[in-house]
C-alpha cells in the first residue's frame, strides 16, 4: 500500500509541474538556443535566450504545438521597429525564427546599392569595424560591421560581406497585419527578402519577443559536459546580457 501510494503521490507531482512548466512557458517566458549565424554579431550560435510570451500578446503560436484554441491575438501590443523577434514561418508555421523587425504595415523596404531604404528613405549606417571575421554557417567570412539607426532611432550592429553581395532588390510592400524582418548578419541570413521561404510574417505568428542571453557556449570547443574546456568554451562575458 505504502508503495502504492508512493507512486500516486509523485505522479501526481510530476503532472502539476509539467502543468506548471506549459502554463509559464506559453504565457510568461521561454527558453530558445540560437542554432544558425543569421543574427551575428548580436547573437552567436550556441547563445541561449529568453523570450517573453506576453510581450505581443497571445496567439496559438503561444502554446505547444500551436494548437487551434485562438483565432487570432489576443491582449494584442504592436511590436516596434528593431526589436528581435521570434516567429513561426509562414512556409510551415511551425518552424521558429528569429530576426529582427524592420518593416510594419504598409511600409516599403527596398535595398539600392546595399543601402537599406524604408519609405524612400535610407536607413542611416555609419562603419565602425572593417577588419571583423563571423560565421557564415561554419565559414568564417570577412565583413563590415557597422551600426544602424532605424527611423525611430532604434541603434544596433549589422554586418555586410566586403563585396556586397547583397545589392539591390525590388520594392517590398508590406501587407496590412504582416511584418517584415531581417538578420542582422545580411548576406547570410533567410529572411523576408526571401519571399518563397519566409517573406512576409503575419502578426498570428510572432512568439516573442527576445529579452537576454542567459547563457552561452562555444560548441566548436567543447560541450557543456566536458568541464575541462568551461574556461574557453563557456561565454561568460555574454551570460545575461540584454539583446538590442
Amino acid at each position: 500500500m505504502l508503495d502504492k501510494k508512493f507512486f500516486i503521490e509523485n505522479t501526481k507531482t510530476l503532472i502539476y509541474a509539467l502543468i506548471i512548466a506549459v502554463i509559464i512557458r506559453s504565457l510568461f517566458i521561454q527558453p530558445f538556443y540560437i542554432p544558425s549565424s543569421s543574427m551575428e554579431p548580436n547573437l552567436l550560435v550556441g547563445d541561449r535566450i529568453f523570450v517573453t510570451k506576453y510581450s505581443y500578446g497571445y496567439s496559438k503560436h503561444s502554446f505547444p504545438f500551436s494548437p487551434p484554441i485562438l483565432n487570432g491575438r489576443i491582449f494584442s501590443s504592436n511590436p516596434k521597429r528593431g526589436d528581435v523577434i521570434v516567429f513561426k514561418t509562414p512556409a510551415d508555421n511551425r518552424t521558429d525564427y528569429i530576426k529582427r523587425l524592420i518593416g510594419l504595415p504598409g511600409d516599403q523596404i527596398q535595398f539600392i546599392e546595399s543601402n537599406l531604404y524604408i519609405n524612400s528613405s535610407e536607413v542611416l549606417k555609419s562603419r565602425i569595424s572593417k577588419n571583423d571575421k563571423i560565421f557564415c554557417g561554419k565559414k568564417l567570412i570577412n565583413v563590415f560591421t557597422f551600426e544602424e539607426s532605424l527611423p525611430n532611432k532604434k541603434k544596433y550592429k549589422s554586418v555586410y560581406l566586403k563585396d556586397y553581395s547583397y545589392k539591390d532588390s525590388d520594392v517590398f510592400i508590406v501587407p496590412k497585419d504582416h511584418f517584415f524582418f531581417l538578420g542582422d548578419n545580411r548576406d547570410c541570413s533567410k529572411d523576408s527578402r526571401f519571399l518563397t521561404s519566409v517573406g512576409y510574417v503575419h502578426k498570428d505568428n510572432l512568439v516573442g519577443k527576445a529579452q537576454f542571453i542567459f547563457f552561452s557556449s562555444d560548441k566548436s570547443i567543447g560541450s557543456i559536459f566536458s568541464f575541462w574546456k568551461w574556461n574557453k568554451s563557456l561565454r561568460f562575458k555574454r551570460f545575461f546580457k540584454k539583446i538590442n
